[in-house]
């Protein structure tokens, strides 16, 4: 993917023209129809391609990535699936948590609560590579909220075990447990 929106939507045509998802425009709400549904569907690269994705910024594929990722994440079973992608799925939301453009670092920062409610403490063996990038972002009044709201949960589903690898990378960052 690499940005390339084109490109993107061309590789997961290519890989899962039978299988993946149709945008289907509703008059307010927009939704995805999966041709097979997300559970029968090998996760592996299909969540890496969508962690990727979120990193576009142009529309549908913004949307096809942000939704096709919440979806998969919500299917039972999720939490089995994604344990040995995590060293995939990691750092493509550490390159959305990096971008410049505001949009895709707030997804990339739903995508990791998101990650962290399906992989709980599974997660914590990677946090350290994406909290350097919420911790410049926390630093900022525009996104103190969010990123605070996001540390918490990360905390919660991560258990007592993650909050000293927070701390190390948001040193003012106060647990939820004090």
């Amino acid at each position: 993917m690499k940005g390339n929106s084109t490109l993107a939507i061309v590789q997961i045509k290519q890989r899962y023209a039978r299988r993946v998802t149709i945008l289907v425009h509703g008059s307010v709400k927009h939704k995805l129809h999966w041709e097979t549904p997300p559970e029968s569907i090998a996760f592996d690269p299909l969540l890496v391609i969508l962690a990727e994705g979120l990193r576009e910024t142009k529309y549908p594929y913004t949307f096809v990535s942000r939704e096709g990722f919440r979806e998969l994440l919500l299917v039972e079973g999720a939490s089995e699936k994604i344990r040995p992608l995590l060293p995939k799925v990691v750092p493509a939301l550490r390159a959305a948590l990096a971008h410049a453009d505001t949009e895709v670092f707030e997804r990339g920062l739903d995508g990791l609560v998101q990650l962290s409610g399906t992989a709980r403490r599974e997660l914590n063996g990677h946090l350290k590579h994406v909290l350097t990038c919420i911790s410049k972002k926390y630093m900022q009044k525009k996104y103190r909220e969010k990123v605070t709201l996001a540390l918490q949960t990360l905390e919660r589903n991560g258990g007592k075990e993650s909050l000293p690898i927070i701390k190390s990378k948001v040193p003012t960052y106060s647990s939820i447990y004090s």
